[in-house]
């Protein structure tokens, strides 16, 4: 099944007044040792939710109640954490993204780590179906000793189902600052003949699903040694990992045609990256 290519509309087809927009911000603070949730909002169709811990670390789950995302709709997210806390936020499931009828979808998230504090974003994997337009990105402020653990997964369609992402829209955009200094900026774009253009040695050789991890403090050059041993283990079969230090942050890249090989190979990158298992909503 493939959803037929549209062409990008100058105008778009559908009012903004029925798309859907919202978002969740949170702020997390350290008290008596323990990671509370200070501040809860929720917008439009999406909620957060606090599943039980038993550490000093605070969970977080992330829901779409609309099951998913079309052109024209918008959701931003805000994480704030307070010196000293440690929190993990995550979501539900896998976001689609549906195609669109010439609009984008647009999501924007904002992390701010304070002094001392650690923070894994770990949302689940986009799946951009033909005929998406996903606009999307990431801004992160890092106090001088604050930790990050973050990763961003896209899957090009769904191959389980025999679909392909013909064509469409990614535009991936990164900044992250320390101390208020640029230390990573990336912008990514493919548009248009998304099959031919992933296909190309130069881009994609082929691939279905793509992932970048960045981690921030701690030893690097351990979790890069360990990276690599991973990326060479026989058992990571057909994902292309690479991995390196840039300023003061860990990058790794996952490239793959089998979209479940690479989400087990992530799986067990991020279990080592952040020193714990992660969050059962990634087993459900």
């Amino acid at each position: 099944m493939f959803a037929p290519p549209l062409p990008a509309a100058s105008d778009p087809l559908l009012p903004a007044y029925v798309r859907a927009a919202g978002g969740v911000g949170l702020r997390f603070g350290c008290i008596a040792g323990q990671t509370h949730r200070l501040d809860v909002s929720e917008t439009g169709g999406y909620r957060a939710r606090f599943p039980t811990t038993f550490d000093a670390t605070s969970e977080a789950v992330l829901i779409n109640t609309g099951g998913g995302m079309a052109g024209g709709d918008a959701m931003r997210v805000d994480i704030d954490l307070g010196p000293g806390s440690d929190a993990i936020v995550t979501t539900q499931a896998a976001e689609k993204i549906y195609r669109s009828q010439g609009s984008d979808t647009r999501i924007e998230t904002t992390l701010s780590v304070g002094a001392g504090a650690s923070l894994a974003w770990l949302p689940q994997e986009s799946i951009l179906f033909s005929g998406a337009r996903l606009a999307r990105s990431l801004n992160v402020d890092l106090a001088a000793d604050a930790r990050l653990v973050a990763c961003e997964t896209v899957f090009f369609g769904r191959a389980a189902m025999g679909e392909t992402m013909l064509r469409g829209t990614l535009r991936d955009r990164w900044r992250i600052r320390r101390e208020g200094r640029l230390v990573f900026a990336e912008d990514v774009r493919l548009e248009g003949a998304m099959a031919e253009t992933l296909a190309r040695p130069a881009v994609g050789a082929g691939a279905r699903a793509a992932a970048t991890l960045i981690s921030a403090g701690g030893d690097l050059q351990d979790r890069l040694d360990l990276v690599r041993a991973q990326g060479a283990d026989e058992h990571a079969g057909d994902v292309e990992l690479g991995a390196g230090i840039v300023s003061d942050l860990l990058v790794i890249r996952l490239l793959s045609r089998d979209a479940q090989r690479l989400r087990r190979v992530l799986v067990t990158l991020l279990g080592h990256l952040t020193g714990r298992a992660l969050p059962r909503t990634w087993s459900t």
